[in-house]
């Protein structure tokens, strides 16, 4: 296990590693698909690499504003796994632990032994199994707007939204798309809703033909294999993260993927709904930032609540008790 503060680095083979702040993008195999990885060093990292698995609409290009956060203190690796951005499309049929054992050749392959790892949405299926089947692989942990099964009602919502896409509805799929992610009735509350939202809508809409296709099938493969198994949790500590207008992934819902947990915490930030990471970047980042370096994170003015959930305890909580 590496505790937060023990710096730790895992550079690239010296042949082929990048100046800081330069992308290194690596084409992969895994089981027949293609898939890629992007590797950004720091300038002077003092904490493990953060591996960063984006939600249904990211690709490993696209996490802007947090990877320069993170890169002040770490190397930052994202990937574009089977299914993903330039990989491959992946059959519906394959599951979670099909992508995290992916991943994981990935970082074999770039040479990155053990990491921290981020994950939004969708990714943070996959990251939950990486920490289960990986453990000696995984310091800590981060699942924003997460849930262990997706609820009837998002299930429901889901289908119609496939329904939309198959017929070619791009502008009736793009809407009903975004309005399961953000809370129509909240945007006034939400700093950027607006602004996001309009970008959601145009990135949904102009969908190129493989993107469509890839959205459909990583669709279905979540409502085929939509709940996770949660009898042997990951014994990394984990911090899930929702806001608190989510109507997606609740806060009921991601609290309960903290209980299922063996070491975690949860924290509920303010004037957010699913869509937190490009909402309130800086104050996202900020929380995961103190997290995955083993600091209180006690009294932080833009979080509505933060609880030590499992193991309970009653004192104030936070990652370095």
């Amino acid at each position: 296990m590496i505790y937060p503060g023990t710096p730790l680095k895992t550079p690239l083979p010296a042949e082929t590693a990048p100046l800081p702040g330069e992308a290194l993008v690596r084409a992969h195999r895994w089981q027949g698909f293609s898939c890629e990885s992007r590797a950004v060093r720091a300038p002077a990292p003092c904490f493990p690499p953060v591996l960063l698995i984006g939600g249904a609409f990211q690709r490993k290009e696209s996490w802007g504003r947090c990877e320069d956060v993170f890169l002040k203190s770490m190397d930052v690796f994202t990937v574009d796994p089977p299914g993903w951005g330039a990989a491959d499309p992946l059959p519906e049929t394959y599951g979670v632990d099909f992508l995290a054992d992916a991943i994981c050749h990935m970082l074999d392959e770039c040479g990155a032994r053990q990491v921290n790892v981020l994950a939004g949405s969708y990714g943070s299926a996959i990251a939950y199994e990486i920490a289960r089947r990986y453990p000696d692989r995984v310091g800590r942990v981060v699942l924003v707007g997460t849930m262990t099964a997706i609820p009837d009602h998002a299930q429901a919502a889901m289908r119609r939204t496939l329904e939309y896409l198959a017929a070619g509805h791009m502008e009736t799929y793009a809407h009903a798309t975004v309005d399961l992610l953000m809370t129509p009735e909240r945007l006034a509350d939400i700093p950027n809703g607006t602004r996001v939202r309009k970008l959601l809508l145009r990135r949904i809409v102009n969908l190129s033909e493989a993107e469509a296709h890839q959205m459909y099938t990583n669709t279905l493969r979540l409502l085929t294999h939509q709940a996770l198994d949660t009898s042997q949790p990951p014994r990394a500590p984990v911090l899930t993260v929702t806001g608190e207008y989510d109507s997606f992934t609740t806060p009921e819902l991601c609290r309960q993927m903290a209980a299922a947990c063996t070491d975690s915490w949860y924290a509920e930030i303010r004037d957010a709904d699913h869509m937190l990471i490009l909402e309130r970047t800086a104050e996202t980042a900020d929380l995961i930032n103190r997290f995955l370096a083993g600091k209180p994170l006690d009294g932080l003015p833009y979080c509505r609540s933060v609880e030590r959930v499992s193991p309970a305890i009653t004192s104030a909580p936070s990652p370095s008790a």
